[in-house]
């Protein structure tokens, strides 16, 4: 189905290995906090406001996460908040750093199988020093020609990145767990994508379904099933 694809992309986190559940554990750590101001449900809707405020500033990534937790509990305490709050608050963020690396199933088997007849490039967005320690404690680095961790994934950042490749956008294919990010910029450009589902999504990468309706791509329920594709 894709005979002409000559560069395929991955993205990492929740395609690779778990990410999103990580996050997902923090902020309920970050709710325990702060329950003494505010209820779980209005934290999490405060510090969510707070991340999408600061995307522009801090980019993704735990880092960015982190600074606006401590900003959120800053705002939420009227900035009474006790210094070990903002203690406890780094080291949520520092475990997270720490986590090790949980490949999802069939992943390696697959970038072995694709990687004699494909250029296999990484392209993922975050903070460079955190996705560079993931790779590397993932053992999959070997698998790679090309990693590119991109500050945001919209039509112009494909685009870039094939024009670097150069290689026509219909030679390129992406394969990915997000909607918004890995599947509607590709095939904006005229490239071609994959859809892998992680179970849980962070609440900025989901779109609707009349986003989709009219796409033309492949959705798969595990990594392997892309194989039978090439």
């Amino acid at each position: 189905m894709h005979k002409n694809i000559k560069v395929i992309a991955f993205d990492a986190d929740d395609t690779l290995w778990v990410n999103e559940t990580y996050f997902r554990e923090a902020e309920l750590a970050f709710a325990k906090l702060l329950a003494k101001y505010e209820t779980a449900n209005t934290i999490d809707q405060e510090l969510f406001k707070t991340e999408i405020r600061n995307l522009e500033l801090y980019g993704y990534g735990i880092k960015g996460f982190v600074l606006s937790m401590i900003e959120c509990a800053l705002e939420l305490s009227n900035y009474k908040i006790n210094p070990k709050v903002i203690q406890d608050i780094l080291e949520i963020g520092k475990q997270m750093l720490n986590k090790p690396i949980e490949l999802l199933d069939g992943v390696e088997e697959v970038l072995q199988n694709l990687q004699p007849n494909y250029k296999i490039i990484l392209a993922t967005k975050g903070d460079l020093l955190d996705q560079e320690r993931k790779l590397e404690k993932s053992n999959l680095a070997q698998y790679f020609h090309h990693i590119e961790v991109m500050t945001d994934k919209k039509a112009a950042d494909y685009q870039k990145l094939i024009k670097h490749l150069d290689i026509d956008s219909s030679q390129f294919l992406m394969i990915g767990n997000s909607l918004k990010s890995d599947v509607l910029p590709v095939l904006e450009i005229g490239a071609s994508a994959i859809h892998v589902p992680f179970h849980t999504t962070w609440i900025h990468e989901e779109v609707s379904e009349s986003d989709t309706s009219d796409k033309n791509f492949h959705t798969v329920l595990n990594i392997k099933e892309v194989l039978p594709f090439f």
